[in-house]
């Protein structure tokens, strides 16, 4: 299935909200590493993980049909 379904249920939206927390406060903790990290490879590293999760967070915002923060 590669588009979501019209009507979201019950548990699936408190699935998708389940998802988003948890993809906002990791990608939060890596913003707040990025930060205090001297070296280059590994602020790199957090700087495409801390991306990764805001994807993520992007795509669940698309999924219930409002707009995202790119």
């Amino acid at each position: 299935m590669n588009e979501p379904p019209v009507m979201i249920s019950t548990k699936d939206l408190a699935y998708l909200s389940d998802m988003f927390e948890w993809n906002f406060t990791a990608s939060k903790i890596a913003y707040d590493f990025k930060g205090k990290i001297t070296n280059p490879e590994i602020k790199n590293l957090v700087e495409r993980i801390h991306d990764m999760h805001v994807g993520i967070c992007n795509k669940i915002i698309q999924i219930l049909g409002g707009t995202t923060n790119e």
